[in-house]
């Protein structure tokens, strides 16, 4: 990943200006235009959300994992399936809602499909139980994409397949935490699939606003989740 050539103040107020409240169009297109710059930024905050949710995916599967097709969800330039890559993953589709990300992403040439959809406002364009694992990172957090994608992750996951969530537990992000986690434990509670996995992680990356900047760190924690989809009989 490049070097930025700005400060990390200079990153954190790009970041404030991501998780502002506004309409989705006015999002998207505030991504469309980061995209070009969007790696080496976040190279500022030491951002390793990627390669830590690829390294809890790829512990599940011990063999052919060139074979496994993954969906990787808010897909954004590719950083988690670069790293899923890196851990031999071969077959890759990704979604995001940014045409400017994708069109980013297509440069890497990992990704057998890249298709364009807003998250949490409209179905996957994607056919159910499909895929042997889906992976979504940094992407559900307070004012990004809403609790409510996690059915549609589901869905479109095989049965006996692996869903990856990330989100951060920094304190402007606890209240989304806590929306999630009920959401996930719910789905639980059906018996649509089983928890392999809660990592929590202290130093998740930078702290993206001064606030959240404490005398013992300037880091702020993260989370990683694993679930299994259950077969139709669980």
């Amino acid at each position: 990943m490049a070097t930025s050539h700005k400060s990390l103040q200079q990153v954190r107020d790009i970041i404030s200006s991501a998780h502002t409240d506004c309409p989705p169009a006015r999002k998207l297109h505030f991504y469309d235009h980061w995209a070009p710059e969007y790696e080496e930024d976040v190279s500022v905050l030491e951002y390793r959300a990627p390669y830590l949710a690829a390294s809890a995916l790829a512990s599940v599967f011990h063999s052919n994992q060139d074979s496994q097709l993954v969906l990787d969800v808010a897909c954004g330039t590719g950083l988690a399936a670069q790293e899923l890559h890196r851990c031999g993953f071969r077959l890759f589709h990704g979604v995001d809602g940014s045409a400017g990300m994708l069109q980013v992403a297509e440069t890497k040439r990992l990704y057998l499909e890249l298709k364009q959809c807003m998250l949490g406002q409209e179905s996957l364009p994607f056919s159910s139980d499909l895929y042997n694992a889906v992976i979504i990172v940094g992407a559900l957090s307070d004012g990004q994409v809403p609790v409510s994608v996690i059915p549609e992750l589901l869905r479109v996951t095989k049965q006996g397949g692996f869903v990856c969530l990330t989100t951060r537990s920094n304190k402007s992000n606890l209240q989304y935490k806590a929306e999630l986690e009920q959401e996930l434990s719910t789905l639980k509670t059906q018996g649509l699939w089983d928890c392999i996995l809660t990592q929590e992680v202290e130093k998740w990356e930078k702290a993206t606003s001064e606030k959240e900047v404490t005398e013992d760190t300037d880091y702020i924690s993260g989370v990683i989740y694993l679930y299994q989809k259950c077969a139709s009989n669980c």
